[in-house]
């Protein structure tokens, strides 16, 4: 395994003597130039080109691609992004600037499943805690932003189909005069349960004698199916000012979920949002935006797939209904202060999070006993921020920020843990200082200095699932405080013509940072720990002769429980991927390698588990032509059977099983605009 992963690094050594070439503009020298000129060392993005030339089947798996991205994998969809180490709510997921929050308390709709991509046409992300517009962006943010509407009439249509019967389509349209533009658009997937590298299906996983494995009329079923729904209208009022409004739902039936103990029988998503922007206000005001959003997700999952439903009168043994409510709403410009930009905002949100859970084995006595797993739980937040960029030289440039928020948590249902009206209240701030210095035109160094803030959430709080000893009962912990990430950042960017590398190490201490642990054999809940999560990360492409491209990335990742001196659980290994691709701008053919280290550092006390390396083989072919693109692949090509080490989760809702990527799998995707 050590063999393969020096592969990357020996690479990115032959870069510097790689030498520039003449040749025809394509997309990729295009994307050479924009990741050297828009992007930051510590900002990444993925472009819907992308992630169509994959068969990712969501926005989490397709961005497993970026340097620094994991995703936790949990079936044969609904992937979690986890960023530098960082998931769940360490990490802000947004939707156009909209907060958008799963209702599963297992995470089995993590935000980003709620969007589907053909929506989407850019994914940024920013690392670290620099982003100062958004509460909670303790270890990063990502945002996803959706297509708008052109000029003239225009539309396209995709199509992919690929192994295990999997469909993905849409079609979507749209109309766009100087005054007005809409768009409408709709999309559909399906898959047959996915096999691994051993011939088995991913749902085959359990022990013989496991009650969580599904039925034999179950374990083939589809693994999902899904059809999203969305417009989009917005009007120019003036040359300078643009009002939006867009809405989409989303439909999830019949999701499976192996690394779970439960299935999703649906999941319903409704997303709103409106912005109202004016540019050059006034010589002072350069920018004036408004942003008004809500959306809702209602979630259903029960075992009614499993054997341990088998016999029981309402046909499963355990159910969690849960519901999700997010509205707010932003106010923000930016104005000339000097020879800087001065930027500064106010913001406002509120969640709602309520979950019942169902259960035969809560006693004996009173089967089907209702919990309020998440008992009604509303939480308030306002904010204010600002932020300066000023040009110090010609070559160095600096900003600055600083947010406070305000945050009121309050339980409106009883558990074991509550009684109505339970609340906790928190102050957060946040800051930042970020200097850039470019000694040349080509390259670009970068130093980040932050404090990112966020606060317990719901779950960790006010969760409540008691069990009979010897089961487990899960538990939270009213007490928490915020978590605080102290985080420094030291980054280089060299891009030129032909040329894009960029490098960054991080070094993170956390205090206060929210910790599952085992607190008894018969508990487990939360706790505040001091904490350190510290890495590296290398990415860079290069022009060869001939209409090569050559690029890689490399990524690592180490988390330190400090108040134990242990290592902290879920953090992913060492990884990186090499690929030389042909591409003259009609045609393109790539060959890739995606590599992973073993995973030992696990944390014993919670019975994680170690992970061997791996490595895996991807191809992959395209081809344009006027108006007419067609993508194909295989991936996994020699049906390699590895894991990932986030493909598992621990107890109490874990099933405790690892799931397995996929084996060889292929997919060939139609895309047409006009």
């Amino acid at each position: 395994m050590k063999r393969f992963l020096a592969i990357p690094i020996v690479l990115f050594a032959v870069l510097g003597t790689a030498w520039p070439v003449a040749g025809a503009d394509n997309v990729m020298l295009d994307e050479i130039v924009i990741k050297g000129e828009m992007e930051a060392p510590n900002q990444e993005s993925l472009t819907i080109r992308e992630v169509r030339e994959s068969p990712a089947k969501d926005i989490g798996e397709a961005l497993k691609q970026v340097e620094g991205v994991d995703i936790v994998r949990k079936g044969a969809i609904a992937n979690d992004v986890v960023l530098r180490g960082f998931q769940r709510d360490n990490i802000n997921v947004l939707v156009d600037g909209a907060r958008i929050h799963g209702a599963c308390p297992s995470r089995m709709d993590p935000p980003a499943f709620h969007f589907d991509f053909a929506e989407v046409e850019q994914v940024r992300i920013i690392k670290g805690p620099y982003d100062i517009e958004n509460p909670g962006s303790l270890g990063g943010v990502v945002d996803i932003q959706s297509k708008r509407p052109s000029k003239g009439f225009g539309g396209d249509l995709n199509l992919t189909y690929g192994s295990y019967d999997a469909v993905n389509g849409s079609a979507a349209i749209s109309y766009g005069t100087d005054r007005f533009d809409g768009l409408l658009g709709y999309a559909y997937k399906r898959s047959d349960v996915p096999e691994s590298g051993d011939g088995k299906l991913i749902t085959d996983v359990y022990p013989a004698t496991s009650p969580n494995r599904y039925r034999l009329d179950t374990i083939d079923s589809k693994a999902y199916e899904i059809n999203t729904g969305w417009a989009k209208f917005g009007i120019n009022p003036t040359e300078n000012s643009r009002s939006e409004i867009s809405y989409s739902y989303q439909d999830a039936e019949h999701v499976l979920y192996p690394y779970l103990k439960m299935d999703a029988d649906y999941d319903k998503t409704h997303l709103l949002n409106w912005t109202y922007q004016i540019d050059k206000v006034s010589p002072l005001v350069r920018e004036l935006k408004m942003q008004a959003y809500w959306d809702r997700v209602s979630h259903l999952m029960d075992d009614r797939l499993r054997q341990s439903s088998v016999g029981k009168a309402r046909g499963f043994s355990m159910q969690t209904d849960a519901e999700t409510r997010v509205y707010g709403a932003k106010l923000q410009g930016s104005l000339t202060a000097g020879p800087g930009v001065l930027k500064c905002g106010v913001d406002y949100y509120n969640r709602n999070w309520d979950t019942e859970n169902l259960r035969a084995m809560f006693t004996a006595a009173k089967p089907f006993t209702p919990v309020n797993m998440i008992p009604d739980v509303f939480v308030d937040n306002v904010g204010m921020f600002t932020e300066y960029g000023l040009p110090l030289t010609e070559q160095v440039s600096l900003k600055a920020g600083i947010r406070g928020d305000l945050t009121w948590v309050e339980a409106e249902k009883n558990n074991t843990l509550t009684v109505a009206d339970d609340s906790a209240d928190f102050e957060e701030v946040s800051a930042n200082l970020q200097v850039t210095y470019k000694p040349v035109k080509e390259l670009e160094l970068y130093l980040g200095l932050g404090r990112g803030a966020r606060t317990p959430d719901p779950e960790e709080l006010f969760i409540d699932v008691p069990a009979m000893a010897p089961a487990v009962t899960w538990r939270g912990n009213p007490d928490l405080k915020p978590t605080i990430n102290h985080e420094a950042d030291l980054g280089m960017k060299y891009a030129t013509d032909r040329y894009y590398i960029n490098a960054s190490l991080f070094y993170s201490y956390l205090t206060d940072y929210v910790n599952f642990y085992q607190a008894s054999s018969t508990l487990k809940s939360y706790q505040n720990i001091d904490a350190s999560i510290w890495g590296a990360e290398l990415g860079g492409q290069v022009a060869l002769p001939y209409d090569l491209f050559l690029k890689g990335s490399l990524s690592f990742t180490e988390g330190e429980n400090k108040d134990s001196d242990r290592p902290l659980s879920e953090i992913p290994p060492l990884k990186g991927m090499v690929a030389i691709r042909y591409d003259n701008g009609t045609f393109f053919a790539e060959a890739a390698e995606n590599m992973a280290g073993e995973q030992d550092r696990v944390d014993s006390a919670l019975s994680e588990q170690s992970t061997p390396g791996w490595a895996s083989t991807d191809l992959k072919v395209g081809y344009e032509y006027k108006a007419l693109t067609v993508y194909g692949g295989v991936y996994n090509l020699f049906d390699k059977q590895y894991y990932s080490h986030l493909s598992y989760q621990r107890d109490p809702f874990g099933s405790g099983v690892k799931v397995p990527e996929n084996g060889r799998n292929f997919y060939v995707t139609v895309v047409y605009k006009f």
